[in-house]
């Protein structure tokens, strides 16, 4: 049992990485892509660092033409600053790695200057530990420089959450400089806390946990499709934190509280609630979510609105 207070990691500079909502024009799927390049400017302008194709960004429903297009314009709109996408290879079960794969689309991320994540797949994590080490391992003599991801089966059939020891060995792949740990639950990230900070203290541990948005207080960075609702939000926060300022604890309060209403089951439908607030802040002209996306109800927009209001963002 780890004693999270040991690892209480006051006035730290957090590493915020917010994944970029795909927004569409209308019902059909069209992309709305002035809303796009708008969202991923102001999260820049903010100080976190854009993640695109990521789940939020409906990378598993979107082909590969469209991630290219993705990759372009946030290449353009960055001018060579730091993004983050997400490296999908889409399979079934049963099948099996492929090395191929990743490197393809990790070759594409970092020819358009970003950072690739390995996106779970079927093939990468329904293997035994030791050869999920050894495919990580197999990215990194074809690929500089990547992202772990770790995710629940809750959020992804494809998934998965890996045991301490594969954690460790993925840890020590040299081209893996940090991992994104999205199981949802404390203690596990508590775990890979102690054990980065023992044996790789340069390692970057990204919480996806969205339900616990305060796990930067015990060293954890963060990579959240929460933070799209309120990049601005997530980077006040993370100032308050560093300054040691107590403003910090009512902000993060009002944020987790707009974490659970919006990632409740089916967690996958957060993606239509970041929509609907993005339109309640102005910020789209359309809530839409992908024509093969999950769907909140529109009795949320009235909950949305008045969380927006506490928090001073929408009238």
């Amino acid at each position: 049992m780890v004693n999270p207070i040991s690892l209480l990691k006051p006035r730290r500079r957090i590493t915020g990485i917010s994944a970029i909502l795909l927004p569409f024009a209308n019902d059909a799927g069209d992309v709305d892509w002035p809303a796009f390049e708008a969202h991923v400017t102001r999260t820049a302008n903010a100080g976190l660092t854009p993640a695109v194709n990521m789940d939020t960004g409906y990378v598993n429903l979107i082909d590969v033409a469209l991630q290219d297009e993705v990759l372009r314009r946030t290449r353009a709109l960055l001018g060579g600053g730091e993004f983050v996408a997400g490296a999908f290879v889409a399979d079934q079960p049963g099948a099996p790695f492929s090395r191929e794969g990743y490197l393809r689309r990790c070759e594409a991320i970092q020819s358009h200057g970003g950072l690739p994540i390995l996106f779970p797949s079927y093939g990468l994590t329904h293997q035994p530990g030791p050869e999920i080490v050894a495919s990580h391992d197999a990215i990194g003599r074809g690929c500089d420089r990547f992202l772990g991801f770790e995710l629940t089966r809750d959020l992804a059939p494809f998934g998965g959450v890996y045991d301490l020891e594969t954690f460790r060995g993925v840890m020590l792949v040299k081209q893996c400089v940090g991992a994104k740990h999205s199981s949802f639950h404390r203690e596990p990230e508590w775990q890979r806390l102690l054990l980065r900070d023992a044996e790789r203290p340069d390692f970057r541990l990204f919480t996806g946990n969205d339900f616990a948005i305060d796990m930067v207080m015990y060293g954890s960075d963060y990579l959240l499709g929460l933070s799209t609702f309120a990049p601005d939000l997530f980077a006040l926060r993370d100032t308050y934190w560093e300054a040691g300022d107590p403003r910090f604890y009512e902000l993060n309060d009002q944020l987790q509280y707009l974490g659970y209403l919006t990632f409740r089951s089916p967690s996958a439908a957060y993606k239509h609630s970041a929509a609907q607030f993005l339109k309640l802040r102005e910020w789209m002209t359309c809530d839409a979510p992908h024509p093969q996306g999950f769907r909140r109800p529109d009795s949320d927009r009235d909950i949305l609105q008045e969380l927006g209001r506490r928090m001073g963002v929408i009238d």
